[in-house]
């Protein structure tokens, strides 16, 4: 699994804090820096943190499921950009709070990044660098929920639903070419 790909996965993943963001940002009355600040350092540091603890689990197993390592891949990721795209169209009109509490954050930080945690088994079966997946997922969610936090702030929850296709799609694209790949069908 190459950077690209790392790089795709953790804008995928970061698409449900990008949407949660947005909640956060439009509950603010005005654009308020620190706690968009720490609502992105608790999603990106949660989205950081799932991949390790999935990774160490799949390292655990990996030696015994080698030869269908893809089809869990392809299985996991398309499950979760299902589900999140299944999320997405639901209509959902979630209570507006800008609270930045422990508790609340800690709670919506873990709902973001289950996710992330399937990823990081399948990185376990890829020997991917997991310092580095990390890294980029993290920095990559953190980034993206500033700008979530920007955007609800700004244009209201437009683009909530948009974020959460995009994100399930991606991941979906992304669970078929490794299928793809391991069954000989496509060679990039």
């Amino acid at each position: 699994m190459g950077l690209l790909e790392i790089i795709l996965i953790g804008i995928g993943l970061a698409m449900d804090a990008f949407a949660v963001s947005i909640c956060k940002g439009l509950a603010m009355h005005q654009m308020d820096w620190k706690k968009a600040s720490i609502i992105a350092i608790y999603f990106g540091g949660f989205q950081a943190l799932m991949p390790l603890i999935g990774y160490g689990l799949g390292m655990g197993f990996e030696d015994k499921i080698t030869s269908i390592d893809h089809w869990i891949a392809f299985g996991l990721l398309c499950f979760i950009g299902v589900n999140m795209i299944k999320e997405a169209c639901e209509y959902k009109r979630e209570e507006q709070d800008d609270s930045i509490g422990v508790k609340s954050m800690i709670i919506l930080a873990l709902a973001t990044s289950i996710d992330a945690l399937a990823i990081g088994i399948t990185f376990a079966f890829f020997n991917v660098n997991i310092f580095l997946a990390v890294s980029i997922i993290g920095i990559l969610t953190f980034l993206i929920s500033i700008m979530g936090v920007k955007i609800g702030n700004v244009f209201g929850d437009k683009y909530e639903t948009k974020a959460e296709i995009i994100g399930g799609t991606i991941l979906i694209l992304l669970g078929i070419k490794i299928l793809l790949e391991h069954l000989g069908i496509l060679v990039l």
